[in-house]
């Protein structure tokens, strides 16, 4: 087997039958290259882990309740979400030219061969590596990020029937929910009239705000704790009055690594 490069790939791993999903969680002990960071029973399940932990891989197995590994890669497409590479998997052969329409990274055939799996990681050695490094030379090149033309110093909170004017500095962080954006400040938290987050943080300074998560806006500047949490990955203890711990998506670890030279 050729040797393999150090750099660690975040990996998912989704089947409903745990038999298959022992078997391959096995298999992969022997990439040291490959981190998996979640498994799911489900489709339902895999694209709301996929969604919060944004792996760079993930095996979807072709056939599971409630929602297949077809339907997670468009549910995906249609969220317009960080979408990780896919290897589908599944016993049956007539799904390969979805899996090919779809831009499947791979398609595997069960039972899994070791040898085939070891072309299947090489593979996604490669690409991600050359995303990584497109990735790299587009932030080199691209031009200094423009202020927006509006930038407020004030927001309007509603809270217990009140609305109520914070400065922008004693924000701790926002989120959304069922399309609710919160904000919460250093004494009270209350309701935004913002539609969505990024609404919300087109108006603030992006020095200071920053998206750490699909749901969360934090002032950097009231992060109190950077805790270390599940593989290899951190969440934010805030520096409001219930010292909120706030995940980190695995695309912005990167940006917190270099920000607090961790």
């Amino acid at each position: 087997m050729q040797a393999r490069a150090a750099a660690t790939i975040s990996t998912l791993l989704a089947d409903d039958e745990p038999l298959a999903a022992d078997e391959l969680s096995y298999l992969l002990k022997d990439f040291p290259e490959i981190e998996v960071i979640a498994t799911a029973s489900n489709g339902v399940d895999a694209l709301e882990k996929i969604l919060d932990l944004e792996p760079d891989l993930a095996f979807l197995d072709v056939q599971m309740p409630g929602l297949d590994g077809v339907g997670v890669i468009r549910k995906l497409r249609d969220a317009n979400a960080h979408i990780p590479y896919f290897v589908l998997a599944t016993a049956y052969d007539q799904y390969a030219v979805e899996a090919f329409q779809l831009e499947a990274l791979d398609y595997i055939m069960k039972p899994i061969d070791k040898e085939r799996l070891a072309q299947t990681i090489d593979r996604a050695q490669r690409v991600i590596l050359e995303r990584q490094k497109a990735e790299l030379s587009a932030a080199v090149d691209a031009p200094p990020a423009l202020k927006p033309a509006l930038q407020r110093t004030k927001v309007l909170v509603k809270a217990q029937n009140r609305n109520l004017i914070v400065d922008a500095q004693d924000i701790v962080y926002a989120t959304i929910d069922d399309g609710l954006i919160t904000v919460v400040a250093s004494g009270f938290e209350g309701a935004s009239n913002y539609r969505t987050i990024e609404e919300l943080q087109s108006n603030l300074d992006p020095e200071v705000f920053w998206r750490v998560h699909r749901s969360y806006l934090v002032n950097i500047n009231r992060i109190r704790e950077v805790i270390p949490w599940f593989k290899s990955s951190f969440q934010l203890k805030m520096d409001d009055k219930k010292g909120t711990e706030i995940p980190v998506s695995r695309v912005q670890t990167k940006r917190l690594r270099s920000l607090l030279k961790l």
